[in-house]
């Protein structure tokens, strides 16, 4: 074949980390804007203005979500089953919940009653917090390990439950992703807004970026002095079967598993300097280039993991030789291959009309133009 299956498997893994850093990128600043709806519109008016801002675009931005899902359905069948079958509950909590989204957006303005509107106020909410908080959680559980392992015949069986997702670690991990994906929102809503509502979201986009650089600033140190990583002892197989029980691994202090790849901390250092960046420019009124900031910020939190776990994607806490890396993990040679074709093709497509989607509603949302629009939210 034209790639050799270590290359295929590396292509893929970095494309997966594409697929989630966009997800967070684009509808991060959706489930944002959700989180701080209470905070940045006291009106109705300006309720409707700041749902009009994502309105149009929140499921062109969700397509990233099912790119990121299909993806590890097809590129990577056990994690996909593993993973999603330990998580079961967090995942339909999750999903349960951005439901909500489209249902607040499309029956909100249906009744004038302020009642009616703050019961769909308080369902956007929960829309942007709980997925943003169990997307965390679940990311934080990963780098501790999960407790699952696998039988002789490759079936996996997870022994842990829903509530012990619920750890101190997880908790500060969910945490830190709410505080990023809400200055995330507040950088979008000063960007599309106008006063007050811009003001307000410069004031919130300030207060989570200074939570977020806390509790990141925490996380790492955590990772660093209170938790084992995962070091393979026997020879990788980068060529191999797809056979997670072909190994050996151990369990050893992060600062001595991945001493000697100083490189990995530039993701970390990604994450604070832009989103201490974005919040600096926010402050100074410059809200789209804070966007972007804070956009590259989040694209080095979601590469944290990645760099610092690899070659392992889901360790397992249970029996560490029953961890899940990229060499042992994935579908075949020719899949991985006839899926790249694929994604040459189509992904490319996806980014231009994401753009002009982007470009034809660039500008402000106002009062003005959601009371003289039919079809506004």
């Amino acid at each position: 074949m034209l790639l050799d299956y270590e290359t295929l498997r590396v292509i893929w893994w970095l494309l997966l980390g594409v697929l989630l850093i966009a997800f967070a990128v684009m509808d991060g600043f959706d489930l944002g804007v959700g989180i701080l709806l209470p905070f940045v519109a006291r009106r109705d008016a300006e309720r409707r203005v700041a749902i009009n801002t994502v309105g149009p675009v929140w499921e062109g931005n969700q397509v990233w979500l099912i790119l990121g899902a299909g993806a590890i359905f097809a590129a990577w069948p056990p994690l996909y089953a593993t993973a999603f079958s330990g998580f079961y509950i967090a995942m339909f909590l999750a999903l349960a919940a951005l439901i909500l989204r489209p249902v607040g957006f499309k029956f909100r303005s249906k009744v004038a009653d302020p009642r009616w509107r703050r019961l769909w106020d308080s369902c956007l909410f929960v829309g942007g917090f709980v997925p943003a908080l169990i997307f965390g959680v679940a990311v934080g559980n990963a780098i501790q390990g999960v407790p699952f392992r696998f039988d002789d015949r490759l079936l996996s069986i997870y022994e842990g439950g829903f509530f012990g997702l619920l750890n101190p670690f997880g908790l500060l991990a969910g945490i830190t992703s709410v505080a990023m994906l809400s200055a995330h929102g507040a950088c979008y809503l000063a960007a599309k807004t106008e006063e007050p509502v811009a003001s307000r979201a410069r004031r919130a986009g300030g207060i989570a970026a200074v939570v977020f650089l806390v509790v990141f600033s925490l996380a790492g140190l955590w990772v660093l002095l209170g938790l084992e990583g995962y070091r393979l002892v026997s020879e990788a197989q980068p060529n191999g079967p797809s056979n997670p029980l072909g190994k050996e691994v151990v369990r050893e202090p992060w600062v001595t598993v991945y001493g000697d790849r100083p490189w990995a901390f530039a993701a970390p250092l990604l994450g604070l300097i832009g989103v201490g960046l974005g919040a600096l420019l926010l402050r100074a009124g410059r809200a789209k280039a804070a966007l972007v900031a804070n956009g590259a910020g989040i694209a080095g939190v979601v590469a944290t993991p990645g760099l610092l776990m690899f070659p392992f994607i889901l360790p397992s806490s249970l029996e560490p030789g029953s961890s899940l890396m990229v060499w042992d993990a994935s579908s075949s040679q020719l899949t991985l291959l006839i899926m790249l074709i694929a994604t040459v093709i189509f992904l490319p497509l996806i980014i231009l009309y994401t753009s002009w989607v982007y470009h034809v509603m660039r500008g402000k949302v106002t009062e003005e133009d959601v009371e003289s629009s039919d079809s506004a939210y």
